[in-house]
């Protein structure tokens, strides 16, 4: 099997007519979705941490926990989410449609908290599981949508418009509360209409049963039928399957493997905006303006990285990445000043363009279609809980050996994991 079709055999049948040349309207609507829903998303997360701390009176530690502890549990809600969705012909919005419904009905709970702890708890609960459960489902959507040599386009056009809802999200929230004279209630409620909306555009424009793609070059063969006996057929194992079975090809392990060993190498992203911060002196209302920057570039960046992607093989787009990731850390390790600052949040940007994803499109071929939002569902487990350990890592690091130290321990854990990851990876034709 091919896990990265960048372009047809002499022997493959012809496309039909337009097929590769744009991206399907399934994959459109899935990313209007995702923009509305980070719209609504991210303007709560914008306000969240003042509304918390200096609204309510949490400390910064009650807060950090609440957060790491949801987005924990957020990476194993998601196998949940895959098995569900796998379970039947046309789940995977459903599915999807019920996360996006619990994460636009978290935002009344917190509404209706009223301030107290549980109440809000329970509503960052909802919010959390809600995402965690919609994200498989959504993946696989878009890899049954797209023929597999235009996956790493498609994925792109997703994340750019989903990071255009988080870019919009902050300022519509900032506009709220600049009109309502920071009332908080104000943004929840308009957080809660936003999301409400994401869930009917989903209803209204995404098909309960996307297309699958048009036939692999790899083979013009029939798929022989599900069964008991039934061997592999050109994209993995037919029928409904478990866990298990889904994630038996060698080359599908050897990617969740990479995955999983370069996250534990990946230092958080509020570590590295905290660092920068320490270095400029910057302020605490000039802070925001960070991720911004990391997340324009992203936006600029990711359709490109797809297109680069599907022509060029997935593997070596992902392994770059991360090597742009490496350059940021040891730029962070040099002199502070703005140019460095804007570098690192250039290569911050490139980093998640080139592997977030180029990641589920170099996984998704070696995944049958009856069981891809299970094995996407373990590829993202794995390497969501790999970062939580990293960072966790780093974390700990820092409290014990200072900034710089720790730093350094990143980079080197990351440049060796780098290595081993470029030896892991299957090459762009990895056979059974």
């Amino acid at each position: 099997m091919y896990l990265a079709t960048t372009g047809r055999r002499p022997d493959a049948p012809p496309h039909p007519a337009g097929v590769g040349r744009r991206v399907p309207g399934t994959v459109v609507a899935l990313g209007a979705v995702s923009l509305v829903t980070d719209v609504s998303s991210e303007m709560v997360t914008a306000v969240l941490p003042l509304y918390l701390v200096l609204g309510l009176g949490l400390s910064p530690l009650q807060f950090g926990f609440l957060d790491g502890l949801f987005n924990g549990a957020t990476a194993l809600v998601r196998l949940l989410g895959g098995r569900l969705a796998d379970r039947g012909s046309g789940r995977h919005r459903t599915v999807a449609g019920a996360g996006y419904l619990l994460s636009a009905l978290s935002r009344l709970g917190l509404l209706m908290a009223g301030g107290a702890a549980g109440g809000i708890a329970a509503a960052l609960a909802a919010d959390r599981l809600g995402k965690g459960v919609r994200t498989a489902p959504r993946d696989a959507m878009i890899t049954l949508s797209a023929p597999p040599e235009t996956l790493g386009r498609a994925f792109g056009v997703h994340r750019a418009m989903d990071t255009t809802g988080a870019l919009l999200g902050p300022l519509v929230a900032f506009v709220v509360l600049w009109a309502t004279a920071d009332a908080y209630d104000a943004v929840f409620v308009v957080s809660f209409a936003t999301g409400l909306l994401g869930v009917v555009v989903l209803g209204l424009f995404v098909p309960a049963d996307p297309s699958a793609p048009p036939p692999r070059a790899a083979s013009t063969r029939p798929v022989p039928p599900a069964g008991p006996n039934a061997g592999p057929g050109p994209t993995g194992p037919t029928g409904p399957t478990g866990t298990a079975r889904v994630t038996a090809d060698p080359a599908f392990r050897r990617v969740v493997a990479a995955a999983a060993l370069l996250g534990t190498a990946t230092v958080g992203d509020s570590f590295l905006y905290l660092l920068l911060q320490r270095g400029l002196d910057l302020s605490a209302a000039l802070f925001p303006l960070l991720p911004l920057g990391a997340a324009a570039c992203y936006l600029l960046l990711a359709v490109p990285a797809g297109r680069i992607a599907d022509r060029a093989g997935r593997r070596i787009p992902f392994l770059l990445g991360h090597g742009a990731l490496l350059a940021a850390y040891l730029t962070l390790l040099g002199p502070s000043s703005l140019p460095t600052a804007v570098l690192v949040l250039v290569l911050l940007g490139v980093f998640y363009a080139a592997t977030d994803g180029v990641l589920m499109a170099l996984a998704a071929p070696a995944l049958p279609a009856a069981g891809r939002a299970s094995g996407l569902a373990v590829l993202q487990t794995g390497q969501a809980l790999a970062r939580l350990v990293g960072a966790a890592g780093f974390g700990a690091a820092w409290t014990w050996w200072g900034p710089r130290p720790a730093l350094v321990a990143a980079t080197l854990a990351l440049a060796t994991a780098l290595t081993a990851a470029w030896r892991i990876l299957p090459g762009r034709k990895a056979r059974r």
